[in-house]
């Protein structure tokens, strides 16, 4: 049984900083690809950052280019998002995404096969 879990989610300012875990359990890997994706009330998931684990490439959406950076540590089985010079923007629940059936710019939330539960990042101004 896949299990992927989020944590460092929370509030902040405008400017602040987080640091998004994603710790996976029950997961082969069989898949190299996984993200970030986020959704804000009323509006739909969008990805914000990927990885193809086995190339190392990476994708942003525009909008956290040179804020964000998606990395992960194969030993601990978790992949982070760090979010630095946060906007209010940025307030949307986060999750962790797995099992991408392919590497597609941009990413769409159907190619993934596993989901975390979400955690929630409000930035205020």
């Amino acid at each position: 049984q896949v299990q992927l879990v989020e944590s460092g989610g929370g509030s902040v300012q405008a400017g602040g900083s987080l640091r998004l875990s994603c710790a996976a359990s029950g997961y082969t890997y069989s898949s190299n690809f996984m993200g970030w994706f986020r959704q804000a009330p009323g509006k739909e998931r969008e990805g914000v950052a990927t990885l193809d684990r086995l190339l190392g490439r990476t994708w942003y959406i525009d909008s956290v280019k040179g804020r964000f950076t998606i990395s992960q540590d194969n030993a601990k089985n978790t992949l982070y998002l760090q979010m630095n010079s946060l906007e209010p923007e940025d307030t949307a629940m986060y999750y962790c995404a797995a099992g991408g059936s392919g590497w597609y710019v941009p990413p769409s939330a159907a190619q993934y096969n596993y989901w975390g539960q979400g955690t929630q990042v409000t930035v205020s101004s």
